[in-house]
């Protein structure tokens, strides 16, 4: 196959943008032309795709860096998947992520699920609370650290779920959004540069109990909570749940 001209390679990539009504981000879009056409060197293809979007407007929409979407389907959202959610309960994810967090993100000394507890608040209660403490064999010892996630297995509830994971940052060092992998690439994008202009950490999973492969793709960053509010939380946790309280900050 012939080696494309910057003419070619932008109409590729608007046909390729036609066909996804669901968006494709800018490297899967270079990469579906270098497959398409391996005799043209990618540099060309990553050059000739400069100003994409502005080069198009009444064809290509960009509703966020590194999103493509036919104009057609913007500025408007995104309609949900076709494909229906199987129908588990969130509950049933807590405890999954509560050992992820403490052994494979490595962030947590001792981590519970929280989630309808019967703290019941307006600022909310976390799904998942993880505490960071020092242990009998650290010689240097460090103030215990609270870790709080939010999970939701509706992808339509980014907003929802940022709310609630900065109201947590009153009482924990460290807060987490978890969400399903099939929210929209728009809402992934817009979340992800929020939870990195806020701290918050962004975690996505399958939406499978038995195997739900959270993956990282935001670490959270450590904030100092407000101890009045670290203070109210406690008590409130305790008095609800104590044995929990105890496994947490024992």
């Amino acid at each position: 196959m012939a080696k494309l001209s910057v003419t070619q390679i932008r109409d590729a990539g608007r046909q390729i943008v036609a066909a996804n009504p669901g968006g494709i981000r800018y490297s899967q879009l270079v990469q579906q032309i270098i497959d398409e056409n391996p005799e043209t060197p990618p540099n060309t293809v990553h050059g000739s795709l400069s100003g994409f979007a502005e080069r198009y407007p009444n064809e290509i929409h960009k509703p966020s860096r590194g999103l493509y979407l036919p104009a057609s389907a913007g500025p408007g959202p995104i309609p949900p998947p076709t494909t229906p959610l199987p129908k588990f309960r969130e509950d049933e994810f807590y405890d999954p992520f509560a050992e992820w967090l403490k052994g494979e993100l490595d962030e947590a000394t001792i981590a519970v699920s929280l989630g309808g507890a019967g703290l019941q608040r307006k600022w909310g209660t976390p799904d998942v609370v993880g505490v960071y403490k020092p242990l009998a064999s650290h010689r240097i010892k460090f103030d215990l650290e609270i870790i709080s996630a939010e999970i939701k297995i509706d992808p339509q509830q980014p907003v929802v779920a940022f709310g609630q994971a900065v109201a947590y940052r009153l009482f924990s060092a460290k807060s987490y959004i978890v969400m399903p992998k099939v929210i929209s690439e728009e809402d992934y994008s817009r979340l992800e540069a929020l939870c990195m202009l806020f701290g918050i950490g962004l975690v996505l999973f399958a939406v499978d109990p038995s195997n739900p492969a959270f993956e990282i793709r935001v670490r959270a960053q450590r904030f100092t909570p407000d101890m009045f509010y670290v203070n109210e939380f406690a008590e409130r946790m305790f008095q609800i749940d104590p044995g929990k309280f105890n496994d947490l900050f024992a």
